[in-house]
């Protein structure tokens, strides 16, 4: 809707000006107006009314340029941004259910992989069988879990998906794939009990800097992953820098399964 000064103001400015300006060429010539004589009229005067007539002249067109008031939007909608496709995974263990979300979107190659070992049911019968303390209050590390390089499970290797290119990152609960060098991960995978942002890619750092492939996390159950890291360990099992990680006893994965 126009603002009805853009249309009264001028006109009214304009008349208002013919007034005044008249009115002072009266005076100026000393005939009456509106009862008032020029004879008693002091010149001051008529140039204040001229003046006054300017004045009401430049009002009237810096009123005329006054835009007209946009109307507020009221309640405005932001589109929300879409929510990445994720696949809800339940684990059930020896211990209790994990409910996993698996980054179809974000992480495509390295959730595809995880869902054909479900699919297949390749990690039915397998288990938890390493378990990773970090810092002295144990409070942070990472469970492990796979086919342990069963022939009869294993699938070929798949391409490396860093965290620079997923977005994700090894938070509190995210799932990840174990690996040697970049494009060897096959069907071990881990997962993180605090925050462990050093295992993410890190670009500017010599070597492989690459990191681990993080394609889901877990949404329920974290209280069982923290029972399988406070599971009793061999001090004896494991070679190189696995030896003292390995549990006593394998913490058992009975099925894989798609629940969403």
């Amino acid at each position: 809707m126009s603002d009805t000064r853009e249309r009264a103001g001028p006109s009214i400015m304009h008349k208002t000006f013919d007034i005044l300006h008249k009115y002072a060429e009266r005076v100026k010539e000393k005939q009456p107006a509106s009862g008032c004589s020029g004879k008693n009229m002091p010149p001051n005067r008529v140039y204040l009314l001229n003046l006054l007539a300017f004045i009401f002249m430049a009002a009237g067109g810096a009123w005329a340029q006054t835009p007209a008031e946009t109307p507020a939007v009221e309640n405005a909608e932001v589109a929300a941004p879409p929510v990445p496709v994720t696949v809800k995974v339940t684990m059930q263990t020896s211990l209790g259910p994990i409910v996993l979300l698996v980054e179809k979107e974000r992480a495509p190659i390295t959730a595809a992989n995880f869902l054909r070992y479900v699919d297949q049911k390749r990690l039915d019968g397998t288990g938890f069988y390493r378990a990773v303390k970090i810092g002295d209050t144990g409070e942070y590390g990472f469970v492990q879990a796979g086919v342990r390089g069963d022939p009869k499970r294993l699938l070929k290797p798949i391409s490396h998906e860093p965290t620079t290119v997923t977005g994700l990152s090894h938070v509190s609960g995210a799932i990840s794939m174990a690996r040697l060098a970049p494009g060897t991960a096959t069907a071990e995978f881990f997962i993180v009990l605090g925050n462990l942002p050093g295992m993410d890619a890190q670009p500017n750092a010599p070597g492989d800097n690459q990191g681990y492939a993080v394609f889901g996390r877990v949404i329920e159950g974290m209280d069982v992953i923290r029972a399988i890291l406070d599971q009793p360990r061999s001090p004896t099992a494991g070679e190189g820098v696995m030896k003292g990680q390995m549990l006593d006893k394998t913490v058992k994965i009975l099925t894989v399964r798609r629940t969403g």
